[in-house]
C-alpha cells in the first residue's frame, strides 16, 4: 500500500512536477465509475493489477500536463493515462522489487467504463458495459491541493 503511494506520487512529481496527496485507503475495491481506466498487470513473486481510474475532465488536465498540450484529444488522453498507469508501475516495480523481490509488469490497458467488484456468484451480466475486477485489494484516492486533479487507484495482488 505504501510502496504504491509513493510510486503514484513520485509519478506525478517526475513527470508533471505535481505534488498529489492520498487520501484514506480503503481496503477493498468499491464499484467506481470512471471515463478513464489504465490498467496493468504484474506478474512475478506476486501477480495482481494496478488500476488508475479518473474522469474525463482530470484526465484531460492530465495528458495536458504530461505531454505539454494545449489541447488534449482522446487519443492522447488514452496514452497518457497508459503512460500514468505504466509508470505508476514502473516505479512500483523498481520500489517492489528492492523489498519483495522479483516482478514483471504486462503492457497497459486503457479503457473506459464503470468498474465493479467480481461476486461469486456474479449479481449481474457484464453486458451492461461495467468491467469486473477483483474485489481483494485498496483503493487509494489522491488529489492535488487545489483539488484541480482527482483519481483513484487500485491495486490487487
Amino acid at each position: 500500500m505504501f510502496t504504491i503511494m509513493s510510486a503514484t506520487q513520485d509519478t506525478f512529481k517526475s513527470y508533471m512536477n505535481t505534488d498529489i496527496y492520498a487520501g484514506k485507503v480503503e481496503k477493498k475495491i468499491n464499484p467506481l465509475h470512471s471515463d478513464v481506466v489504465g490498467i496493468v498487470g504484474v506478474a512475478g513473486d506476486r501477480v495482481g493489477y494496478i488500476i488508475f481510474a479518473t474522469e474525463k475532465g482530470p484526465a484531460e488536465q492530465i495528458a495536458k500536463d504530461l505531454l505539454m498540450l494545449d489541447e488534449a484529444d482522446d487519443e492522447a488522453i488514452s496514452d497518457a493515462v497508459g503512460e500514468v498507469a505504466n509508470n505508476i508501475a514502473g516505479v512500483f516495480k523498481t520500489k517492489y522489487h528492492e523489498q519483495y523481490g522479483s516482478v514483471a509488469l504486462g503492457l497497459p490497458l486503457v479503457l473506459s467504463g464503470r468498474l465493479r467488484p467480481m461476486t461469486d456468484p456474479p449479481e449481474q451480466s457484464t453486458m451492461d458495459g461495467s468491467m469486473s475486477v477483483q474485489c481483494k485489494g485498496v483503493t487509494i484516492p489522491f488529489t492535488t491541493m487545489d483539488g484541480r486533479l482527482h483519481f483513484r487507484v487500485m491495486v490487487y495482488m
